[in-house]
């Protein structure tokens, strides 16, 4: 059996469809995880998966590609599938992408849809009301007959070695960019959490992808490491891996934490539930008013002046919290 897997948005939504997909490879001869850019250098990265279509879909993400005929009978003359499992998140629908793998000839669809599919899923299924990101996947991979074969944790192929990046171990990994200005601590208070940190004797360094470098030279100041811009996924897999705790926001590399088994310091803004988000799997703590009135929001831009869910947050407070969690380990 070749069975498909569609995961259309970030790098973090992929790595949490990472459970599912290895109950999916314990049934089917060949998987084929279908993602947008954004989460392929995750799908790379997974246990169980032995091939990878990108494509951009037009109704997700922050920045939507146009919709374009071509591209779409590209993607459907492509697709080579028996069984499929479309993953989303718990406000979107799966029928865009279910109606594609139908025209793609794929024989048994999956999906969880509060919506009516018509003739385009075999199983609709209904998450459970409060199901994290993970579990929902697992149960939607269970009710289409692919169940759990493990623990269910979030794993990812072992990375490589980044002593030569980092230096040698311990050291606390603070990582300050977020994909949308609601879900990041202000640059000042995490550079105030590298000093903190530094002053309670822990070694800090400061990773970002490469459209981050003056966020993470600022953070890391004369105290951190800065990393910024210098570790592909896999090379922030290894640098995360080799840490005593992950200090960031609700972001992929907080889910990459936790895949390679990490603590997680969680800045946690609540403009989307931290019941669906949080790390898992791993000891973690959020900090971070989870009753601020942007709650369930969805807000891209903080709509409270001042920001106050996560910048009632201290240097202080992150330092207690990192020294809880890897008491927990």
């Amino acid at each position: 059996m070749k069975a498909l897997v569609a995961r259309l948005d970030s790098f973090g939504d992929v790595l949490l469809a990472g459970p599912a997909i290895r109950a999916v490879a314990a049934r089917a001869d060949h998987v084929t995880v279908l993602c947008g850019r954004l989460g392929a250098p995750a799908a790379r990265m997974l246990p169980g998966v032995d091939d990878i279509l990108v494509w951009d879909a037009p109704w997700v993400g922050f920045t939507p590609p146009p919709v374009g005929r071509g591209e779409v009978e590209l993607l459907v003359d492509t697709i080579d599938a028996d069984a499929a499992l479309i993953l989303t998140s718990f406000h979107q629908s799966p029928l865009p992408a279910a109606l594609l793998l139908r025209l793609a000839g794929v024989g048994h669809i999956a999906a969880d849809s509060v919506d009516y599919p018509g003739s385009l899923l075999d199983v609709r299924h209904q998450r459970a009301p409060h199901a994290h990101e993970a579990e929902a996947a697992l149960d939607l991979a269970e009710a289409a007959g692919f169940p759990r074969v493990d623990d269910g944790r979030l794993r990812v192929l072992p990375p490589p070695h980044t002593i030569r990046l980092t230096g040698p171990e311990p050291y606390v990994v603070l990582h300050p960019g977020a994909s949308v200005p609601a879900r990041a601590w202000s640059r000042e208070r995490c550079a105030e959490a590298v000093r903190e940190l530094t002053a309670a004797g822990q070694r800090v360094v400061v990773t970002g992808g490469p459209g981050e470098r003056e966020l993470t030279a600022y953070v890391a100041g004369e105290h951190g490491l800065d990393l910024g811009g210098h570790t592909d996924a896999e090379e922030l897999a290894g640098v995360l891996a080799g840490a005593r705790a992950v200090v960031t926001g609700n972001t992929g590399p907080a889910h990459l934490a936790v895949a390679v088994g990490t603590p997680v310091v969680s800045l946690f803004a609540p403009v989307v539930p931290a019941e669906r988000w949080r790390p898992y799997g791993v000891p973690y703590l959020l900090l971070g008013d989870q009753d601020a009135p942007c709650a369930d929001s969805r807000a891209r831009q903080c709509p409270v002046p001042g920001h106050p869910c996560l910048e009632s947050v201290t240097g202080q407070d992150v330092v207690a919290a990192v020294e809880k969690v890897m008491v927990a380990e």
